[in-house]
Formats: C-alpha cells, sequence, structure tokens
C-alpha cells in the first residue's frame, strides 16, 4: 500500500527490469549535475548520465546502483528511469573497473566517434572505482 509521501520508482535497461518499489526519495545523476525526486514532484523528462543512483524506501533502506546514462521521467507521482546498465553497488567488481580503466586509457583517439567513445568507458571506469571505494 502506497502511503501519502511516497511515489513508484521503475528501473529498467534494454534486457530487464531492475528494480520496482516505492520510494520516499531518489537521487539520480544528471548530464549536468544530480537531481532529487520527492513525492508530488513537478512532471519531468530529464536526460541522465553515468554516477550513483540511490533509492530510498519507506522502510528507510537505500538502494544503490552505478547507472549509465539514459531518461527519467517523472509523471503522476511515477518515476521511471531508462538506463542502458544499473548494476547494484555491491555486483561492482573493483579488479574489473580498474581494467576497463586501463582499457579506455589505451583506447584510440584517432576520430571523433573513437574520442567519443573512449570518454565515455573512461568516464563508466572512474564512476565505478569511485563508487566501489566510496563504499568500502
Amino acid at each position: 500500500m502506497q502511503s501519502s509521501k511516497t511515489f513508484h520508482c521503475h528501473v529498467v535497461t534494454p534486457e530487464r527490469p531492475v528494480l520496482e518499489c516505492e520510494a520516499r526519495f531518489v537521487a539520480f545523476p544528471s548530464h549536468d549535475g544530480e537531481v532529487g525526486v520527492l513525492h508530488s514532484h513537478a512532471p519531468l523528462l530529464h536526460q541522465m548520465g553515468i554516477g550513483l543512483l540511490r533509492v530510498e524506501t519507506p522502510d528507510n533502506k537505500e538502494r544503490a546502483f552505478f547507472i549509465d546514462g539514459g531518461f527519467a521521467q517523472m509523471v503522476d507521482n511515477k518515476l521511471t528511469l531508462l538506463t542502458q546498465e544499473a548494476i547494484e553497488i555491491d555486483r561492482i567488481d573493483a579488479d574489473e573497473a580498474r581494467v576497463a580503466l586501463e582499457d579506455a586509457l589505451a583506447m584510440p583517439t584517432t576520430t571523433e566517434a573513437d574520442f567519443q567513445a573512449r570518454r565515455k568507458a573512461l568516464a563508466r571506469a572512474r564512476v565505478q572505482i569511485r563508487i566501489k571505494n566510496a563504499g568500502s
């Protein structure tokens, strides 16, 4: 049963739904900062960035995920987050993230597309390492 101070939160990747729950507060990375959402938030459609998604549930627990961009929509107390990838923080492998960082640093940058791919790979790896280190 939904309380008067919660809203529905749904996180979806192309492969599967990742999270569906009631939430008291959600903070997601934006393309230009961080956005926080509470009950009765004004409707929004927002481009997300790479970073940490935090979901606070009515029982005062927090779920945290690494997310890889996408879009967020809030309408009628329903927040939907569509992202390329969502990984729960405890499932991030710090060693894999460090290898990904090394691989990204070695990527060629001869074309604009190469440069953009390298920039995104670097951001993904650095954020995963930062998130994992903060949780340690």
